[in-house]
């Protein structure tokens, strides 16, 4: 099995994964922890009836959401390097690469926008395997 192929999928995956989990984070967790219940720091609205314990600082959705996308996070970094150093990125690309899983939305847009380059790079260097040579 070919590693470039390998480290590549693996930051898909990561990408996708990343990006779910801080969307969770940013729409879900994080208002529901500071903006929803009595007792959260910048109160909005009261939590509904009986869900009580879901929402204010206490919410156990940061238990189930911030925690893993920490982690997962952290995991999704190493893939980019690992690609990065694979693929021969420059600094600039992986440090964009990486730091798109901190902003919603935006990392599935740059996974979309890096494979089609990677793909492209990959057809163009197929391409070029391929011409025959001529005589001269």
């Amino acid at each position: 099995m070919d590693k470039r192929r390998v480290s590549f999928g693996l930051y898909r995956v990561l990408a996708y994964v990343t990006g779910v989990f801080l969307i969770g984070l940013t729409f879900v967790a994080m208002p529901a922890k500071y903006l929803v219940g009595e007792t959260a720091r910048f109160s909005l609205m009261p939590a509904p009836q009986g869900l009580e314990h879901w929402f204010g600082p206490e919410s156990p959705l940061m238990l189930f959401i911030a925690m893993p996308h920490g982690y997962i996070y952290m995991v999704y970094v190493f893939a980019v390097l690992w690609v990065a150093l694979d693929r021969r990125w420059s600094a600039a690309r992986t440090l964009g690469v990486a730091l798109a899983g901190t902003v919603p939305v935006v990392g599935f847009v740059v996974e979309h926008k890096i494979v089609r380059s990677e793909q492209a790079k990959e057809a163009a260097a197929g391409e070029r395997d391929q011409e025959p040579a001529t005589a001269g």
